[in-house]
């Protein structure tokens, strides 16, 4: 067996992470890349002796040449919808540009890419999304690899976008308005069959060099999926209203704010509902034979396993774990423009490990210790704003975050246990935001809790948005400290008081 490592690009997002536990349960040597390697060392597969861990940026040419040296071949699993305000066709083209430009230094020998299904016709366009996804697979066909693209439709499992789409939709709305497109056939795929085909086309050669369509055994419209998804799931069959009037724009506002899926992304996937996404071809039955789930059974599986908060991977795993250039502290004050900060800073007597228990379970069900109307309003409020909203809540229930994990409207940069927890914003503001809660040793149960907030406003705008939440900060910071205090049951020496800004 070829020892050389495979390259895993996205080895953190939904497919990736999922796929690089089971190429090493394969045996197969695994290089994992990612702009955050903090992100890929929490994950519960990093501490295999047969992964390599490497940081790689898609827009980075010369470290994507670098994560590419030495490997045989490589998943390309890598996209850009989950970024708002920014043209994710033109971020696509030049990721898959670098990768070939990597191909061709390093000699990578296999590039296997996880695009779309859908066929561009002139009386049927492919959505913008369907489309970017084609134009990757033909400029990875530029490289010198043997090229294996596998088109998929919707990837059925807990987590998947187009699962979570379906699920929040049905439970929350007996009546749905939809758009016509909602009769469109679709070919819908277990996640569980994905992972198996992207595995199997690296183990059987006869596949490199073609195009496959994958998808599961049956066929069936969007509203035959909504009204599977609530047959499995035991609850009243959903009503459907297809109306023309219903533009894509409008759908995936109303969707946003009624599901955790960004409007970004919902957008994206609401456009392509108008493209017929079934198999046309099944050759890949032939070359990677296995058991293919019914849309039945990978419904039925992705609710268990989110029922028993099992959920390995999940869409908001789709995010950058890396720390701002400007909070970095290693350029003077002046270098990246000014930076706002707040913080309070109290003493507790009493254990210090259930001060850190509570600060890693905050958000989600449990809450913010404080004022959780104030920051479910400001949720709100990001929705109308095409933001994440509090609506993500915490992964996985109350076990402990780990970095790269999407928290309410907050992503995880680092977790240092009973130390350290430091959130980025990723909410929609003029600006950029960090929040911070540090536990400082002093004596024998005696500890010091630091929560401080730390704002690099845009423009005008976020000079004025600072000064304007400043007195909900003050309102929010010193209460949470005193609600975590007694819920901890320590000794408040005195009242949480303000910490002069560093530097």
């Amino acid at each position: 067996m070829d020892t050389r490592p495979v390259l895993v690009l996205g080895s953190t997002g939904y497919v990736g992470g999922r796929l690089v536990p089971l190429l090493l349960e394969r045996g197969f040597t695994v290089r994992a890349a990612g702009r955050s390697v903090n992100k890929i060392r929490s994950r519960q597969w990093a501490d295999n002796p047969n992964l390599e861990i490497v940081r790689a940026d898609m827009h980075d040419a010369e470290s994507l040449r670098l994560a590419a040296d030495g490997c045989r071949a490589a998943f390309y699993l890598v996209h850009s919808m989950n970024q708002p305000g920014r043209d994710f066709s033109a971020q696509e083209r030049d990721a898959a540009y670098n990768m070939v430009a990597a191909a061709s230094a390093t000699g990578l020998e296999r590039i296997i890419y996880l695009g779309g299904l859908g066929e561009d016709h002139d009386d049927h366009p492919l959505s913008k999304h369907l489309r970017s996804r084609a134009e990757v697979g033909r400029i990875l066909s530029l490289a010198p690899s043997r090229v294996t693209i596998l088109r998929a439709a919707q990837i059925i499992g807990s987590g998947s976008s187009s699962f979570e789409l379906v699920r929040y939709l049905a439970d929350r709305l007996p009546i749905m308005l939809a758009p016509t497109w909602v009769t469109t056939r679709t070919q819908p795929i277990a996640i569980r069959n994905v992972l198996g085909y992207l595995a199997g086309c690296l183990e059987n050669e006869a596949t490199a060099g073609l195009t496959l369509d994958i998808g599961g055994p049956d066929v069936l419209s969007y509203a035959e999926l909504f009204a599977l998804y609530a047959e499995v799931a035991g609850i009243p069959r959903r009503r459907i209203l297809a109306t023309p009037f219903l533009s894509p724009r409008l759908s995936s506002f109303w969707v946003s704010l009624i599901t955790p899926v960004p409007m970004s992304l919902a957008r994206s996937l609401i456009e392509g509902l108008r493209n017929e996404v079934v198999c046309r071809d099944q050759t890949i039955r032939e070359l990677v034979p296995q058991e293919l789930l019914s849309c039945r059974e990978a419904i039925r599986r992705a609710l268990d396993k989110t029922e028993h908060q099992k959920v390995e991977t999940c869409l908001f795993d789709v995010g950058s774990a890396c720390m701002p250039e400007w909070a970095s502290g290693d350029d003077p004050t002046y270098a990246g423009g000014t930076s706002y900060e707040l913080g309070y800073k109290a003493r507790l007597q009493g254990d210090p490990a259930k001060v850190w228990a509570l600060i890693e379970r905050i958000g989600g069900e449990q809450g913010w210790y404080y004022g959780d109307p104030l920051w479910r309003l400001r949720g709100f409020i990001d929705r109308l704003l095409a933001g994440p909203g509090m609506a993500r809540g915490r992964p996985r229930g109350s076990d402990p975050v780990r970095v790269g994990d999407a928290l309410d409207f907050w992503r995880v940069l680092a977790s240092d246990p009973g130390r350290r927890l430091l959130l980025l914003a990723e909410m929609r503001l003029p600006g950029e935001a960090l929040l911070e809660f540090r536990l400082d040793s002093q004596w024998e149960n005696a500890v010091d809790i630091v929560m401080t907030a730390r704002f690099l406003p845009r423009g005008l705008l976020g000079i004025l948005y600072w000064f304007a939440m400043h007195p909900f900060h003050v309102l929010l910071f010193g209460n949470m400290i005193k609600n975590i205090s007694a819920q901890a049951g320590t000794h408040l020496y005195s009242k949480p008081e303000r910490v002069r800004k560093r530097g």
